[in-house]
């Protein structure tokens, strides 16, 4: 399978709480909810369309401890997303995480990083991450990340978890395709390149 990360992000790079108010508040979080005023027809089309290529889900503890509380909740058998969300299999990387009652899943102990490769040798199309920013880090600092699915918000959010960190490892990266949705999300697909190459403006 194809590893393949979908993000909601903002101009500022947070990921956190995208949906709601209450949906994540670690830390303190206060400015949940800044994705949901820009979502329109096309956007969902999109997502739709992603989440049909999918095989398989994988997330970290705290987007699947979100997702699982809300997904099993959504059982309208017309609703696409939902459908895929409930019915496929999930894998959860986390060493503290005891049980999982979001059927299926199956958690991933150890190294993730070897699990995850490990899950990459099976057949299948997409085995896609949703959030779960710091485990996207750890994969795309591996290598591992195939393809890079960004929907940009125009907002500047201002507090909250960040997709890129400070000091974290370099990665190139080839933009695949771009467009700006009615509501004004810029979809923008990336192919990881591997090192990034640096030089001086103007310079020989």
């Amino acid at each position: 399978m194809e590893l393949t990360v979908m993000e909601f992000l903002s101009l500022d790079g947070v990921t956190q709480g995208p949906g709601a108010p209450d949906e994540d508040t670690s830390g303190g979080f206060t400015r949940g909810g800044w994705f949901v005023p820009y979502l329109d027809e096309q956007f969902v089309q999109r997502v739709v369309a992603w989440n049909e290529r999918a095989d398989a889900f994988l997330f970290g503890r705290r987007t699947y401890e979100a997702f699982a509380r809300d997904w099993p909740q959504h059982t309208d058998p017309d609703d696409p997303f939902a459908a895929t969300m409930n019915r496929l299999p999930k894998y959860v990387a986390s060493n503290s995480l005891r049980a999982a009652e979001w059927e299926p899943t199956t958690i991933l102990v150890g190294d993730v990083v070897a699990r995850v490769a490990e899950l990459k040798e099976r057949p299948g199309r997409e085995l896609q991450v949703h959030g779960s920013a710091r485990l996207v880090w750890s994969l795309l600092a591996a290598g591992l990340v195939d393809t890079l699915r960004l929907v940009v918000a125009p907002v500047v959010v201002g507090q909250g978890r960040r997709l890129f960190p400070d000091g974290g490892e370099p990665v190139g990266l080839r933009l695949v395709s771009s467009e700006v949705t009615p509501g004004g999300l810029a979809l923008q697909t990336y192919q990881p390149t591997g090192r990034v190459e640096f030089g001086t403006y103007g310079g020989s």
